[in-house]
Formats: C-alpha cells, sequence, structure tokens
C-alpha cells in the first residue's frame, strides 16, 4: 500500500508579474424577444411607432400667472368677506364698496370708466382663458422618442448654439448668427473669401445635416443667407 503523496505548494509568482482574473459573465436570458430583433438588427437604438410621428409640446406649470391671480383672488375675497362682517356687526361697511356700488348704480353702461373696466376684465379673463388652453414653454423644442416612457426636450437657444458651431465649420464662413423657432431655423452669415454661392451651398447642406442629427420631433424649415462683409441686409 503506498503512502499519499504530499501536494507540493504552488510556486509563488515572481514580484512584479501580471495574473489573469477569471471573468463572469451574465448569462442572457430567453424571457424577453431577441435582443437582436429590438435593436433593429444591427445594434442601432428601438425605433418605437411614435418616433416616427411628432410629439406634442411640452406644458408649463404656470406657476406665475396662477400664483397672481390666486393672490388677487385672495385679497379681493378678504376684503368683501371682511366689509360683509363688518356690516352683519352693525358696523358701517367700506366707504370704497358703498362709492363703487353708488358709482355703478348711477353711471350708464356706455361711460368711459364702464367700457375701460368691461375691458380690463375681457382681456384678464382671455389672458386666462389662453394661458389654460395652449402649453407654453415655446422655447423648448419636443424630441423624437427612443424609450416609451422618457420624453425629452432641446432648447433652442442650444440648439441655435450647436447649428452656429457647425456653420463656423464651413470655409470661408468669417460670422454667423443663427435663431431657431418652432418651425424655422435661420442663419445669416458673412463670408469674406470664396464665391457666395458655394459658401451657400456648402451651409445648406452641412446645416441640415446639423437639424436632422439633433433629433427633433418637427425639425424646422431652414433659411439660409449669405453676405460680404460691409453690407447690409
Amino acid at each position: 500500500m503506498s503512502e499519499p503523496r504530499a501536494t507540493e505548494p504552488p510556486e509563488p509568482e515572481p514580484e512584479g508579474t501580471t495574473q489573469r482574473l477569471p471573468v463572469l459573465q451574465k448569462p442572457e436570458t430567453g424571457t424577453g424577444p431577441d435582443r437582436s430583433a429590438q435593436a433593429g438588427g444591427d445594434g442601432t437604438p428601438p425605433v418605437y411607432e411614435s418616433e416616427g410621428g411628432r410629439e406634442g409640446r411640452f406644458w408649463s406649470p404656470r406657476r406665475v400667472p396662477a400664483g397672481i391671480v390666486a393672490l388677487l383672488l385672495l385679497g379681493l375675497t378678504g376684503l368683501f368677506l371682511y366689509d360683509i362682517v363688518s356690516v352683519r356687526a352693525d358696523r358701517p361697511g367700506m366707504s370704497w364698496r358703498r362709492e363703487l356700488a353708488r358709482q355703478l348704480a348711477q353711471r350708464p353702461l356706455d361711460d368711459t370708466w364702464v367700457l375701460v373696466g368691461a375691458g380690463v376684465a375681457a382681456a384678464l379673463g382671455l389672458w386666462l382663458l389662453v394661458l389654460a388652453a395652449t402649453p407654453g414653454l415655446r422655447h423648448v423644442l419636443p424630441m423624437r422618442r427612443t424609450h416609451a416612457d422618457v420624453r425629452a426636450g432641446l432648447d433652442r437657444d442650444a440648439a441655435a448654439t450647436a447649428l452656429r458651431d457647425r456653420a463656423m465649420a464651413v470655409a470661408g464662413v468669417q460670422s454667423v448668427r443663427v435663431r431657431v423657432r418652432r418651425r424655422r431655423a435661420a442663419a445669416r452669415a458673412v463670408s469674406h473669401f470664396r464665391e457666395l454661392d458655394d459658401v451657400r451651398a456648402d451651409l445648406d447642406a452641412v446645416l441640415t445635416d446639423a437639424i436632422s442629427g439633433l433629433g427633433l420631433s418637427r425639425p424646422p424649415s431652414l433659411s439660409v443667407r449669405v453676405r460680404r462683409p460691409g453690407r447690409k441686409e
């Protein structure tokens, strides 16, 4: 019967050497759809049906107008409540309320001050209706969705800065001013050399590609104008 051999300890690695550590790979689950199908088959990000459509604008919380109207209504309600309590306590009502009631009872409907007050009240009501019916946030441009639960927006000034940086890279452009609106992007460039038609064509191609790269839901139309220095537009 042979005696068991004692295993010799492994020789220590020389100092300064690098050892390769085992890498644990996460197994892929087969419960969901195929990854290549989600990514379009070529590794591109998933595209949803809403990406091809038009995203709506972002709605503003309108804290400032709502706060102003709430404060005005609160103050007016407090004054009338104080006047009612004062009259119920057998005290004379406020003089401004008695004067207002007297003026409203004596002045005809075609009086100037009555018409001015009615116009101000109608304008205020119309303004509140417009604020309630429109989304606001005109400076935020909605972007296409790449994820169903995520909405993104791009500030118009940031979009204009990105387009301006691309335009300044065109040969012959000395300076350029870009303004981006919801439906239109206007570029006004100054060229100090090269033919104006060539510079305009290059700017149109570069800015068109830049606008498509912004990922906006509603890409604005492009308007390009090029002039020489020292001339008025």
